[in-house]
C-alpha cells in the first residue's frame, strides 16, 4: 500500500482530527466520534483507512502516555475496521445508514468485552475475573453503544464529504 504525498498529508490530518474530536468530547464519558470516523474512513479508503486509524492510536499514546490502557487500542479499533471491511460494498442506499449505525453501535456495546482479554493478560485475571471486569463495565458499554448508534447518523454525510473532497482534490 504505497502512499502518495497527498495521502500522507490527508491521513495525518484525519488521524489528528480523530484525536481532536476525542479530546473535545471527553466531557461526555464514552461519547465520541471515533467509531463514526473509523466506519466512514474504512468505507472510503478501505485498507488505507488503517493509516489515519493508527495515527490516532499513536497520538493518543503520545498525549496520554503509553500505559497498559493503551495496548488494547492496538487492536480494538482494527476490529471495527475489519467488520466494516466485511460489509458488502454495494448496499441499497436506504439500508446503508442503518447498517453503518448498527455496526458502530455494536462496537460500542462490545468495547469492554473486546478490551477484556488484554486486561486479563496484563493483570493476571482468570476467566471469572475477566467476566467480572466485563460485567462491571456494562453500564459504560451501554452508554458507548447507544451514543455510537446516535452519532452514527453522521457516518453517511462524512462518507459523502470525504468522497467529494477526494474527487475535488483529484481533479486539480
Amino acid at each position: 500500500m504505497k502512499l502518495t504525498v497527498k495521502e500522507i498529508a490527508i491521513f495525518g490530518m484525519l488521524g489528528g482530527l480523530m484525536y481532536a474530536s476525542k479530546v473535545l468530547m471527553e466531557v461526555l464519558p464514552n461519547v465520541h466520534l471515533l467509531g463514526v470516523f473509523v466506519v466512514a474512513l474504512t468505507v472510503v479508503y478501505r485498507k488505507k483507512a488503517l493509516y489515519p486509524l493508527y495515527t490516532y492510536v499513536l497520538l493518543n499514546g503520545l498525549m496520554a502516555g503509553f500505559a497498559t490502557w493503551w495496548l488494547p487500542y492496538l487492536y480494538l479499533w482494527t476490529v471495527l475496521w475489519a467488520w466494516v471491511m466485511l460489509l458488502p460494498r454495494q448496499m441499497p442506499p436506504k439500508v446503508r445508514p442503518v447498517v453503518y449505525m448498527a455496526v458502530c453501535a455494536a462496537h460500542g456495546f462490545l468495547f469492554g468485552t473486546l478490551y477484556a482479554p488484554a486486561q486479563a493478560l496484563l493483570f493476571g485475571l482468570d476467566l471469572r475475573g475477566m467476566v467480572a471486569w466485563i460485567v462491571a463495565g456494562l453500564p459504560w458499554d451501554f452508554v458507548h453503544g447507544v451514543s455510537n448508534f446516535f452519532c452514527g447518523v453522521l457516518i453517511c454525510p462524512l462518507i459523502a464529504l470525504l468522497q467529494n473532497a477526494d474527487r475535488y482534490a483529484g481533479s486539480r
